[in-house]
């Protein structure tokens, strides 16, 4: 219920201006949120790669309705894939990309043109796009321009929502030679005829999933802070005898770090997730809606220093 609660205030304007107008709310938005500028993400980026962790990048922003805002946002990730090629991070960052932040709301057509451009950039830059999932009511056409990119850009990854009904479905559709699936439990409201809503049947279907991709010929990107789905990824990799270079774990930046290092220094390939960006809201109280230590954290923050 508390999850659900979050989630709705995510798109709530009252409790929008209420959490970004807290005292201090800023001294906890940075664990979760690298930073405002292009520089900031970069400053980040090399600091988490020279500890042996890869790195998704992400431009806060999402629900965009306006042609031009659409154009700008595509035009910020192109500025930031040129920024990884000239400092040479390009093999070990990529970029998470929302296409409701790049036109989707707008049209399919608008959204795969702008996605088109920042592919070509991140080729450019000698690294990788993945489309970020969103509602739930957006799948269908986010997999269809995942489908119509990989013709030209075969590399580009796919999010799988575990807490979708279909998710295992679509994880068998998806578990081909080079394909790239990022699997999570998701982060958005969706009714029970759609979605799991228990906690165990979310994590039951995020093992399902895991064997599906574990066994698949892609390459699966396993997005988990959970210990036990660690692990059992981990024992897949085993079982279905995949190297270290074959799959990856992803954590979110600012959240397990430590055990993001300690699996790096055990070999395994590990992938920070790092937001940033002036849009921070709705990220934000997602991330709190997936982890209650993190709203306990909020809510101390708030409390201690007000």
């Amino acid at each position: 219920m508390l999850r659900q609660a979050l989630l709705f205030a995510s798109r709530s304007g009252g409790a929008r201006r209420i959490v970004q107008t807290a005292p201090f709310t800023g001294d906890v938005v940075r664990r979760f949120v690298a930073g405002e500028t292009v520089e900031d993400a970069a400053r980040v980026t090399g600091d988490l790669t020279a500890e042996g962790l890869l790195v998704t990048l992400d431009v806060l922003g999402e629900d965009t309705e306006d042609g031009a805002r659409a154009e700008a946002n595509a035009e910020h990730y192109v500025a930031l894939l040129e920024r990884l090629g000239t400092a040479g991070l390009g093999a070990r960052a990529e970029v998470s990309v929302k296409l409701s932040a790049i036109g989707l709301s707008i049209g399919e057509e608008l959204a795969l043109e702008n996605a088109r451009r920042i592919c070509g950039a991140a080729r450019s830059a000698s690294t990788t796009v993945t489309l970020d999932m969103e509602e739930h009511t957006t799948v269908d056409a986010t997999l269809r321009i995942v489908h119509e990119l990989r013709r030209d850009f075969p590399d580009v990854g796919a999010v799988i929502q575990a807490y979708l009904r279909r998710a295992e479905e679509h994880c068998a559709d998806l578990a081909y030679e080079g394909s790239r699936v990022r699997l999570c439990k998701g982060a958005y409201a969706a009714p029970e005829a759609v979605a799991f809503t228990d906690k165990e049947e979310i994590d039951k279907s995020f093992v399902r999933c895991m064997k599906v991709l574990m066994a698949g010929k892609g390459y699966p990107m396993l997005a988990t802070h959970d210990p036990r789905l660690i692990d059992i990824g981990g024992a897949l990799a085993v079982l279905n005898e995949r190297g270290a270079d074959t799959f990856e774990y992803q954590m979110l930046y600012g959240i397990r770090s430590a055990e993001q290092r300690r699996l790096a220094d055990k070999g395994a390939q590990v992938r920070v997730y790092v937001a940033y960006g002036q849009d921070w809201y709705e990220y934000f109280m997602r991330r709190l809606a997936e982890k209650p230590s993190n709203l306990k954290l909020f809510a101390r923050s708030l409390v201690g220093r007000a």
